[in-house]
């Protein structure tokens, strides 16, 4: 008897990272030592006033179910980190606490999509955009951004019929930010064709110079998403938080009931004093801008020197196209003789990423060292 059929909607293409993760975990296993370059995992745990509190609440009562939208008193902290980073008065009715931003991500699309809706997003880009897109039954328009834009969308080059745009800055392989002005510019394009933005802005407050712009200091009809997992070092505990228009905010509301219930009680409880956790978390960065630095000066050392340096985030996207003409075998070419785990590209852009990897940097120090003079030998030998 057969077995039941599985959705033409649920055959999205796997999460490279998340495979090369687990050839590493198997070379772990037996018995090989392995440097981690391949995730955008901060190697710091959550900050420790974050875990006190969570203990204390703990022993003090049982934890359920919060209401939908999350702990009132964690929404008017977030509202309040709008102010601290960008000078903005938001309310705190707007904010939606998530399980993570992965979550966020399916209530927006969601809310604003319809099964067959176009919805644009630049190449190389964060690769769950379209896997989700995919299992929405919505249409992933991709949109090949170039190095001279500094692998950004650029407002003049939009289509004109997308139901919705996704941006990030800093994005996801490239570090890369929008200025105001393009961030104006990409807003204002889309609001003029009525195309929904969506600003993903996770790793806000792991910049290196200027600061990133949000997308609510340009206009408030956007959905902004946002995480704990990798500024304030909170990734297995999956919170994360959207800003969405107040007139979208009860269409919101009713999914997320729907669809999660609530964020996990005690990752919520832990998000709200870690955002009190300056210090910690300025440590953090510091150790990010020094790593940072180590990757510009021993990358072209060990002979992968087409890079750009990132604005943000934890990442450098190589360009490989004159070592291998397939990041995938390239990457397990890596891991087997330098004990090294990388990205290919092929996760991030479909179409050139067999010519480039991804190194993350957010590692200890000690462990990007180690990494680089592996790297090093490698090439040397190869």
């Amino acid at each position: 008897m057969p077995g039941a059929k599985v959705s033409t909607r649920s055959q999205v293409d796997p999460f490279i990272v998340m495979d090369v993760m687990e050839q590493a975990r198997r070379a772990e296993l037996s018995g090989r030592d392995i440097i981690h370059m391949e995730v955008g995992q901060p190697g710091t745990p959550a900050p420790a006033a974050a875990r006190r509190a969570l203990a204390r609440e703990m022993e003090a009562g049982p934890l359920g179910y919060t209401v939908a939208l999350g702990l009132p008193e964690l929404r008017a902290r977030i509202a309040r980190l709008y102010r601290d980073w960008y000078g903005l008065d938001l309310d705190p009715e707007r904010v939606v606490v998530s399980a993570g931003s992965s979550a966020a991500f399916l209530l927006a699309f969601t809310a604003l999509f319809d099964a067959g809706d176009r919805v644009g997003l630049g190449l190389p880009g964060y690769p769950s955009y379209r896997q989700i897109l995919r299992a929405l039954s919505l249409e992933a328009v991709w949109i090949e951004t170039q190095a001279a834009n500094r692998y950004q969308p650029v407002a003049g080059e939009l289509p004109g019929d997308l139901a919705g745009l996704i941006v990030a800055s800093p994005a996801n392989p490239t570090g890369t930010m929008l200025d105001r002005a393009a961030m104006s510019a990409l807003i204002e394009a889309s609001q003029a064709n009525g195309t929904a933005f969506v600003s993903d802005e996770i790793y806000h407050g792991i910049q290196y110079g200027g600061r990133a712009v949000s997308a609510l200091e340009v206009s408030d009809d956007v959905y902004v998403i946002n995480s704990f997992s990798k500024y304030f070092s909170m990734t297995g505990w999956r919170i994360g938080w959207m800003v969405v228009p107040e007139a979208h905010l009860r269409t919101v509301e009713r999914l997320a009931q729907n669809m999660f219930i609530c964020a996990p009680h005690a990752s919520q409880i832990a998000a709200l004093h870690a955002m009190d956790a300056e210090a910690e978390l300025a440590a953090n960065l510091s150790v990010y801008a020094r790593n940072r630095q180590l990757m510009l000066d021993g990358l072209p050392e060990a002979g992968f020197d087409r890079i750009a340096p990132p604005d943000g985030a934890f990442y450098i996207y190589a360009d490989v196209a004159h070592l291998t003409e397939d990041s995938l075998s390239f990457a397990a070419e890596i891991l087997e003789g330098a004990g090294v785990a990388v990205t290919p590209g092929f996760d991030f852009d479909p179409g050139r990423g067999a010519g480039t990897l991804r190194f993350s940097y957010a590692r200890a120090t000690a462990d990007i060292e180690a990494g680089l003079a592996r790297l090093t030998n490698f090439m040397a030998g190869r």
